[in-house]
């Protein structure tokens, strides 16, 4: 019997909750050192419990549990900082990254650098209230996707072609499965399958703009896609519902 094991006060998000049992809510948790976890938070459904308003995605919190397994009991929790205040589609795009770490990260398997780079990028998109700012949306998303591939170790290889040679910002690429990026002739015609060799330049430097963010995505999604067992990802398909004519995150 393995034993139980306690944690106090870990950095932590909250990527999704449900009800369970009478009382209680079934969180599931991703924490800078010990990854994604299952979470029972008993009681917290109790009329008054100052837990329940805590509890919530995208607010950086301190959490402390004890058990053994995979379904951790919560023990405690305190807020880190302010949450994040997403809205519309912003809000959305949030609830697609928390959506892909819960499809693409086998629970406690740790990845403190990518638990970094989503701060991160949550930060980003709390910043994207300012309608301005919201062309860099797409840019935040692809490299949050990049990583993500990376960490779970599937990273693209973008420093060079299937042949070994370096990237052309001037040349065409297509991107086959189990091969990489293979070059296309000089007069070969772009298309939704062609990938320019300045904007995988771009991604591999993080230096993406709306327009390489653009022309790299069709790239991440059939990376990710590989990996989701062909369920498809309903936080696309809210935001889809959400903002008809809007293409998906």
């Amino acid at each position: 019997m393995r034993n139980t094991t306690r944690q106090q006060l870990q950095s932590a998000y909250i990527l999704h909750q449900r009800p369970y049992r009478d009382t209680s809510v079934l969180l599931e948790v991703f924490s800078q050192d010990h990854g994604r976890l299952g979470v029972v938070a008993k009681g917290v459904r109790r009329r008054r419990n100052p837990r329940q308003a805590l509890l919530q995605p995208f607010t950086p919190l301190l959490l402390s549990w004890s058990g053994r397994g995979e379904l951790m009991t919560l023990l405690d929790v305190e807020s880190q900082a302010s949450g994040y205040l997403l809205q519309g589609s912003v809000l959305m795009s949030g609830f697609y990254l928390n959506e892909l770490l819960l499809r693409l990260l086998q629970r406690q398997d740790p990845h403190s650098r990518l638990f970094l780079h989503y701060d991160r990028t949550l930060t980003w998109l709390a910043d994207m209230s300012d309608q301005a700012r919201r062309a860099e949306l797409p840019v935040a998303l692809r490299i949050f996707e990049k990583y993500l591939l990376e960490e779970i170790g599937y990273g693209l290889m973008l420093d060079c072609d299937a042949e070994g040679e370096v990237l052309n910002a001037d040349r065409l690429y297509r991107y086959q499965v189990g091969v990489g990026l293979v070059p296309l002739p000089d007069n070969g015609r772009a298309g939704v399958e062609v990938l320019h060799g300045a904007h995988l330049r771009a991604l591999a430097r993080d230096q993406l703009d709306e327009a390489s963010a653009r022309g790299v995505k069709r790239l991440l999604r059939a990376a990710i896609d590989q990996h989701l067992g062909g369920k498809p990802l309903q936080s696309r398909k809210m935001l889809l519902e959400m903002q008809r004519g809007v293409a998906p995150p």
